[in-house]
């Protein structure tokens, strides 16, 4: 009885670190930058050594299966967010906003919705902010953050050409700001 005790009491430990640790760092990397408004490219995490991205598949708002290797060719920033979550809602408009200004010829962002609830729920949020050009895409089981290893949201993830991940952002970001806009900018050209 008392290892059984001793065992929920450090798991419930380890959990509180973990979400605990967790809201630092996303805490942190929304604050950080000019002003404190916002995130900054210096504070985007470049891979170590690019990889190929999880082969990775999910749903359009028809309910037509799509994959990652359907965007290949252009850069893709794999935002993963969820309609419950507060940072991820203030980052929508700059993503389309984005979305906008570098098109889709070269660029994609791929708005990953992580929401149980699905088309219900993601397809009304949309139009409530009135993105144009953003798709929605919806991940309900939550593929996405296992394959990507993914521990809070908003969680953004740069993809090259080739399907290969250049790097990630943990946290809400000024998506439309000229320093990030330029960051990604560099990696289309």
């Amino acid at each position: 009885m008392k290892s059984r005790r001793l065992i929920c009491a450090l798991f419930a430990f380890g959990f509180t670190m973990v979400v605990f640790g967790g809201a630092i760092l996303v805490f942190s990397l929304h604050n950080r930058g000019s002003g404190g408004g916002g995130v900054t490219p210096g504070q985007f995490v470049a891979a170590a050594r690019a990889e190929v991205a999880p082969a990775l598949r999910f749903v359009d708002a028809a309910g037509q299966s799509v994959g990652l290797d359907g965007f290949k060719g252009r850069i893709v920033l794999l935002n993963l967010w969820a309609t419950w979550c507060g940072p991820c809602i203030k980052e929508m408009a700059a993503l389309d906003r984005l979305q906008a200004a570098l098109g889709e010829q070269k660029f994609q962002v791929v708005a990953l919705s992580q929401d149980r609830g699905g088309a219900d729920v993601v397809l009304p949020f949309f139009k409530k902010l009135n993105l144009q050009k953003l798709n929605p895409y919806l991940d309900p089981a939550g593929e996405a953050t296992k394959a990507f290893g993914v521990v809070g949201l908003p969680t953004s993830i740069l993809i090259d050409r080739e399907g290969r991940e250049v790097g990630r952002l943990v946290g809400g970001v000024e998506w439309d700001v000229s320093p990030v806009r330029a960051m990604i900018e560099s990696q289309l050209n």
